[in-house]
């Protein structure tokens, strides 16, 4: 192959990257309004993402050949996604199953690692595309900010409902308790949960980028501001318990490790006094209108048949029950949405009991040795802003994990996984560590 076609191949490669990078943040409304004008062709259209991967890993292939690359398929981290990925096929073939659930599964379980893997093949080959892939995120943050805040002022509560959102497809809204006063807007995302787990990684990015880059570009200040007030209010008006919590702790994250060395032990004492005094009075104030229904969500007086915390512990019991009985797992496609397909309905409300209760314990074991080394690199080069956001981000998603399976989520889990790939690749700084401008 001439090097004209192999500059062609891969300008396609990371077109389809950015694509789907770019597109995800629109999967949702895409897939409903496809399933309205074209209901025979849902599934296909649904998958447009895992069909680009499957072209996008044929053309890495020839790429990784034909320039000499092999040594990327022996980078540990690959290895090991690898060995896990094998891992699901061998149980497909242990446990079999409904084909349709299977292949769900597969896809749900598999393919945020995958595109992790292809984003790192191209960076590894091409460092400098990492820019592209920041702008494009950019872009796609923007775009989900910018239709909650109109969510949140000028549209009806219900708006998503004439694009054909209803109860059979995507909820075009939740509300705590059953309260229209606390109305959980979606966003372009599939829920209220995911846009919070999303806006937390996009914040602690940007705190990041702030902190590191002092905001020297006066073009790049209107639009950071923008993205950053605009995702303090989406995240507020998600009322995601788990995703407020999250966000608080990577931003903490980034700005501990940024000031940590800078700031004297009485400031350090004053901060550790006001989190104390914070905690203690939510206590005092537990039983107030604001407490009960937008941190607790178990108003007493609630209309709603059934409490979220009892759903959540009931849940994590059943989950961690079924973690000890089947050290194999119960196979892919056994839980969530892939076990509604298959019939069973079994759903488990926390990451990693949900990887456990589709590929056993090894599986578990596998995953959490590919996200922990991850997260070491991504620490090793916190000194960059994209490391350090991305590092506070997955702290963060990890936390929610505890309590919602937040990889499941296509548009949550294909950010992360993408950015965290470009952070490990591409660096802020030039190489006499000056900051590099991403606009």
């Amino acid at each position: 192959m001439n090097t004209v076609k192999l500059n062609l191949l891969k300008k396609i490669y990371v077109g389809i990257l950015l694509v789907i990078f770019g597109g995800i943040v629109l999967h949702a409304p895409v897939s409903v309004i496809s399933g309205v004008l074209f209901p025979g062709y849902t599934l296909i259209i649904k998958s447009w993402k895992e069909i680009l991967m499957l072209i996008a890993g044929s053309i890495a292939l020839v790429l990784i050949l034909k320039n000499k690359q092999q040594k990327i398929l022996r980078d540990p981290i690959v290895v090991i996604i690898m060995i896990y990925a094998a891992l699901h096929l061998l149980l497909v073939i242990l446990f079999g199953g409904n084909i349709a659930a299977v292949a769900a599964g597969l896809a749900i379980d598999l393919r945020y690692l995958f595109f992790f893997v292809l984003v790192y093949v191209v960076l590894k080959i091409h460092p400098s595309y990492g820019k592209l892939f920041i702008k494009v995120g950019l872009a796609g943050a923007f775009v989900v900010i910018m239709f909650a805040l109109l969510q949140i002022f000028i549209l009806p509560y219900n708006a998503l409902e004439y694009i054909g959102y209803s109860k059979y497809s995507i909820l075009p809204y939740l509300l705590v308790d059953n309260n229209y006063h606390f109305i959980r807007i979606n966003s372009t995302l599939r829920g209220p949960n995911p846009l919070g787990a999303y806006i937390g990684v996009v914040l602690s990015v940007l705190v990041a980028f702030i902190v590191k880059n002092k905001v020297k570009y006066k073009r790049q200040l209107l639009p950071i501001l923008l993205l950053f007030i605009g995702g303090l209010v989406t995240l507020w008006i998600s009322y995601s318990r788990s995703a407020l919590i999250g966000a608080i702790i990577a931003v903490a994250v980034v700005l501990s490790v940024v000031f940590i060395k800078k700031i004297s032990k009485k400031c350090l004492l004053g901060i550790l006094i006001a989190v104390m005094a914070l905690f203690g009075g939510l206590f005092i104030f537990r039983h107030t209108y604001f407490v009960t229904n937008i941190l607790l969500h178990d108003n007493p007086n609630s209309l709603s048949v059934s409490n979220s915390n009892e759903q959540h512990t009931d849940s994590l019991i059943d989950g961690f029950g079924q973690l000890i009985e089947q050290p194999i797992g119960a196979g892919v496609g056994s839980t969530g949405s892939a076990s509604i397909i298959g019939g069973q309905s079994e759903i488990i409300e926390n990451q990693y009991l949900f990887i456990a209760h589709e590929s056993g314990w090894i599986g578990l074991g596998l995953f959490l040795i590919i996200f922990i080394k991850i997260m070491y690199k991504l620490w090793q080069r916190r000194s960059d802003w994209l490391s350090l956001g991305v590092f506070a981000g997955g702290i963060g998603l990890a936390l929610i994990g505890l309590l919602l399976p937040v990889w499941v989520d296509d548009t949550v889990s294909i950010i992360w996984w993408g950015l965290a790939a470009v952070a490990l690749l591409y660096s802020g700084k030039d190489y006499n560590g000056k900051n590099k401008r991403i606009y």
